[in-house]
């Protein structure tokens, strides 16, 4: 099976899920720049949520760009990244609105832990599917971002109990780990390791 319909759908599918979270951006119903401090809340959490899809969106681009082949369990492992990204327009809806309060921002870091661990499995899957040649294999090696990401996940979500905004701190600096596209795969591209 061909991995153009699994990337299309996938483009899709955070496309709508961007375009859902951008509509839960309500304008303030004064024209007075008073009336967007309290908004504040909502405009970063909806900041984070966006730079997390952009992010899922381009290593998920990059993965499928050095894999080759498209198996029955790489379609349902994609499934489950997809189901875990679709609920960032809720928790982040939720932690905006009310202004990053302890359970919404709690909720948010499972949200991000289990995304991450349905990247993981999908990595896992596309490397299987390609098999001991695979190049993504080669490509992401020792990967220390996705090992250090679940940890920074489970620290955010234990300091909810403590300070709620702590968590977002760690939260974002999870988010700044990835910003830059897996190097790897991309010189891995880079290199022709890998057939267009």
């Amino acid at each position: 099976m061909g991995k153009g319909r699994l990337e299309a759908f996938s483009d899709g599918v955070i496309a709508i899920i961007i375009t859902i979270m951008v509509l839960e951006l309500k304008a303030p119903e004064s024209a007075s720049f008073a009336a967007l401090p309290p908004l504040l809340p909502v405009l970063l959490s909806y900041v984070l949520s966006f730079l997390y899809v952009g992010i899922y969106w381009n290593n998920h681009h990059h993965m499928l760009s050095i894999s080759h082949h498209v198996s029955g369990k790489v379609l349902w492992a994609n499934l489950h990244l997809l189901f875990w990204l679709s609920l960032f327009p809720f928790t982040t809806a939720w932690m905006g609105e009310n202004h990053f309060a302890a359970p919404p921002t709690a909720v948010y870091g499972v949200i991000l832990l289990m995304a991450a661990v349905a990247y993981w499995i999908l990595q896992r899957q596309l490397i299987a599917a390609d098999g001991e040649t695979s190049a993504l294999r080669r490509a992401v090696g020792s990967d220390w971002k996705t090992r250090i990401s679940p940890v920074l996940y489970l620290s955010g979500i234990a300091l909810t109990l403590w300070h709620a905004w702590a968590a977002q701190l760690v939260y974002t600096v999870a988010a700044l780990l990835w910003l830059v596209p897996d190097q790897r795969i991309e010189h891995a591209l880079d290199k022709g390791n890998v057939a267009d």
